[in-house]
C-alpha cells in the first residue's frame, strides 16, 4: 500500500511528494532571512545581544547568537541587560516587531532601527525568528540606586566633560 502512495505522489510531482513523506511542507527559503542575518551582524546586535562576541572577533557559531547577556550596562537610569531576542522574537509576531519598531523608545538602537526600510525591519525579525528560541531570560533591569549582583560595564560619566 505504501508503495503505492508513494508512486502516486512521485507521479503528482516531487517537491510534494517529498514534503508529505518527510512530514514537512515544501516552502521556498526567504531571502528576508539571508538579509536580516546581513543586517543583524552590520547593525552590531551582537555586540550586546550574543556574549562573548566582541572578545572572540565575531567567531561565535549562529547557533549561539542573540541569547541575551548577562552583564549589564550600567548608566544614570540604572542597569539593564541585553535581552534574549531568540525568545522575545519566539513569542512575537511580525506585525507586533513592527509596531514597536515604529512606536518605542528608550535605550535600545530603535531610533536607529527605525530608519531602516520596511523590508531590512522584517529580515531582522525573519532572521532572528530563524534561530529558533534557546537561552534564558536576561535578568531584571535593576534601578539606579541599588548595585546590581552580576557583572556589568559602568557607562556612567564620572566627571562631566566641558
Amino acid at each position: 500500500m505504501f508503495i503505492r502512495l508513494l508512486a502516486f505522489l512521485l507521479a503528482c510531482g516531487l517537491p510534494i511528494a517529498l514534503s508529505i513523506v518527510s512530514g514537512s511542507a515544501a516552502t521556498t527559503a526567504d531571502p528576508l532571512v539571508a538579509r536580516g542575518r546581513y543586517l543583524v551582524v552590520a547593525a552590531a546586535c551582537n555586540d550586546c545581544h550574543t556574549p562573548h562576541w566582541r572578545e572572540s572577533d565575531g567567531d561565535i557559531p549562529v547557533g549561539d547568537w542573540l541569547v541575551g547577556n548577562r552583564i549589564g550596562l550600567r548608566e544614570a537610569w540604572g542597569t539593564d541587560y541585553p535581552a534574549n531576542l531568540r525568545l522575545l522574537f519566539a513569542n512575537m509576531d511580525e506585525p507586533t516587531w513592527l509596531f514597536e519598531v515604529h512606536t518605542r523608545g528608550g535605550r535600545m538602537q530603535w531610533h536607529d532601527i527605525r530608519h531602516l526600510t520596511l523590508d531590512d525591519q522584517r529580515a531582522i525579525y525573519r532572521f532572528i525568528r530563524s534561530l529558533g528560541p534557546k537561552g534564558a531570560q536576561a535578568p531584571d533591569s535593576v534601578p539606579a540606586d541599588r548595585e546590581p549582583n552580576t557583572p556589568y560595564v559602568d557607562l556612567r560619566l564620572r566627571t562631566p566633560h566641558p
